[in-house]
């Protein structure tokens, strides 16, 4: 686990989706407390229905909140500012949202689509432009996504794989300190979740960088990962080493079964 500065703080948080006010009855994460730091990366995992994308809208700022979310200042700056008191392109510049549904609605290339992502980083502008450093920045995102060589394709006619690929550079060009990763690896094959999982302890061994990940997958998720949050019923009821987790009893209570064992059993035939 890194012993970098905090990325994030959260403390505290509920979140549901009958508004900022609703009631407990109405939450879908409660009281749900961890850190980030930097060069960290925490999966958050759990069964259906226990708010693991609840928690990561929060963390993106598309879901109102109850209780504290703080983000790290610049390291020019020091200290930490509320999430909700953020506009979204000061947002943008800390936090970086990977959808797990995304989808194509312009017949956009995939160079225009990546470079969409420096929209944050651009001059407030009726009619922004891109600078040499955003072109730049955008070819690094395609290239540290594996997309460079598509660069003049149209998004609508890319597969499923392909889009999400773009997407994640699109994500990238924000040059976020935060990844948030909605099950990324959705639609790639097996080739391209392990490099994709690669490219992501990659990404977060570069300076002021953590990831936030939710994975279904539980191997993919132990390849990711250095902590793990174990999440039921919208509260956490384990986190740490991820190894450890995998092999406790909350995990098995979480999903009704022996975990640990079942997969051990799933992977004999290899």
């Amino acid at each position: 686990m890194s012993g970098g500065r905090e990325l994030l703080r959260a403390e505290g948080l509920c979140a549901g989706y009958g508004g900022p006010r609703s009631g407990a009855d109405k939450d879908v994460i409660s009281r749900v407390s961890f850190t980030l730091r930097e060069g960290e990366r925490l999966c958050v995992i759990g069964p259906n229905g226990c708010g693991k994308t609840t928690l990561l809208r929060v963390l993106a700022g598309t879901l109102p909140y109850r209780g504290s979310l703080l983000l790290a200042a610049g390291e020019d700056e020091g200290g930490f500012r509320e999430r909700r008191t953020l506009k979204n392109r000061e947002a943008a510049r800390e936090t970086g949202f990977l959808a797990q549904l995304s989808a194509a609605y312009f017949p956009y290339t995939v160079r225009e689509t990546v470079e969409l992502g420096r929209y944050a980083r651009s001059r407030p502008s009726a009619f922004p432009t891109m600078s040499d450093e955003d072109r730049l920045a955008a070819g690094r995102a395609m290239e540290d996504a594996g997309v460079e060589t598509l660069k003049d394709e149209e998004i609508g006619r890319l597969s499923g794989g392909q889009l999400q690929r773009v997407f994640y550079a699109r994500t990238l060009a924000q040059s976020p300190s935060i990844l948030l990763l909605d099950e990324p690896t959705n639609h790639l094959d097996l080739r391209y979740q392990l490099e994709l999982v690669a490219r992501l302890r990659s990404w977060t061994g570069e300076g002021n960088r953590g990831a936030v990940g939710v994975f279904h997958d539980l191997s993919l998720a132990l390849a990711f990962a250095d902590r793990f949050i174990l999440m039921d019923r919208g509260t956490i009821t384990d986190q740490g080493d991820p190894r450890e987790v995998v092999r406790g009893e909350a995990i098995n209570r979480a999903y009704g079964i022996d975990v640990a064992k079942s997969m051990a059993a799933l992977f004999q035939g290899w």
